[in-house]
């Protein structure tokens, strides 16, 4: 019992510690670009990097969780980026109001249409997967760069945006806002029973059938709600891009998310929002090095993976609390002479 109380005491105090941080993450970062401390461009960045941020922790939903390799996330998210824009330029008016309807809808488009492809797709596992999810996503950039309502090979263009200059901090309430809520959704799915029934499913998907696991259903539930979040990302990128275009929600865009997942380690929700951090600024910092920046960007990656093939976290998360026993040495392994005496 005394157990008992002392985890959920520390459950409890790692909560706190970690909702005051982002509260005051939050109103730090947003009052400093208010106030018009921050250029427009670090507070791009900073955006550019919380939707990433979304965009890695969805995928990490199936690829690191269930173990389900998807080629085609970015198709996702250019559902969502288009639904978004669409409905924002149909419906006018306070941003504020029609922007949040917006990503929802995108979100429940993009999450309907996982839905629909994850029935006949999900029955594949492995290298079949890849490949139906890679086409589907290649199908979807081919259809919206032709049709008349997104713009074709134009791009859509014209809706309405946030104002850098009217609205500073606008955009970056309700990108930090809903990262941090996707975060938390996904990191407590994953710790939630239906979590470790995905988990098994990952692990030994025949076993966890035997055991008596709806494999099809949390196969689908997984899929389906990174589909929805991967939407909502789209959404909030169509923000600050300007013009969406198809061509950027392309093959190349899939991997850069991929890549996020794999470098932060399948499975660890905290190790892809560092590597969603890191991915993002990492090329921005080599910008004074532009003829050789692809170039050390690509061996930066690859010593990570020769040296920490399972990725920067591999499968574990940050936590607050034994990292501050850790800072602080207070979880030190008690030694032999200390033990002698109890």
């Amino acid at each position: 019992m005394g157990k008992a109380m002392t985890k959920t005491k520390k459950r409890t105090i790692a909560s706190l510690i970690t909702l005051a941080v982002t509260l005051a993450f939050y109103f730090a970062a947003s009052s400093l670009i208010y106030a018009g401390a921050i250029d427009s461009y670090t507070v791009t960045l900073i955006n550019i990097v919380c939707v990433n941020v979304v965009a890695a922790v969805s995928l990490n939903m199936v690829t690191g969780l269930m173990g389900q390799l998807v080629l085609g996330h970015a198709g996702f998210m250019l559902i969502g980026a288009y639904t978004s824009a669409i409905f924002v330029n149909t419906m006018g008016g306070n941003l504020y109001v029609s922007f949040p309807i917006s990503l929802l809808l995108g979100g429940l488009f993009a999450g309907g249409i996982g839905l629909v492809i994850g029935i006949p797709a999900l029955r594949l596992r492995g290298d079949y997967l890849a490949i139906i999810t890679l086409g589907f996503g290649e199908i979807i950039r081919v259809i919206a760069n032709n049709l008349k309502i997104t713009g074709g090979a134009f791009g859509y263009s014209g809706y309405p945006a946030f104002s850098s200059r009217t609205q500073p901090n606008g955009l970056f309430n309700f990108v930090f806002i809903i990262m941090v809520f996707i975060i938390f959704f996904s990191y407590t799915f994953g710790t939630s029973r239906h979590g470790r029934a995905v988990i098994a499913i990952r692990e030994d998907e025949i076993a966890a059938e035997s055991s008596g696991i709806n494999t099809t259903y949390y196969k689908l539930l997984t899929f389906t709600l990174s589909a929805c979040f991967a939407g909502i990302a789209g959404g909030l990128l169509s923000q600050y891009v300007g013009v969406i275009g198809a061509e950027k929600f392309n093959f190349n865009y899939s991997i850069e998310i991929l890549m996020m997942v794999v470098l932060g380690g399948m499975g660890s929700i905290t190790g892809s929002v560092a590597a969603a951090v890191v991915l993002t600024i990492l090329p921005q910092l080599l910008l004074n090095f532009s003829d050789y920046r692809m170039l050390l960007y690509s061996i930066i990656l690859i010593l990570v993976m020769l040296f920490r093939p399972t990725g920067l976290l591999g499968r574990k998360e940050i936590q607050v609390i034994p990292l501050f026993e850790k800072l602080t040495g207070k979880n030190k392994a008690k030694t032999p002479a200390k033990e002698a005496k109890k």
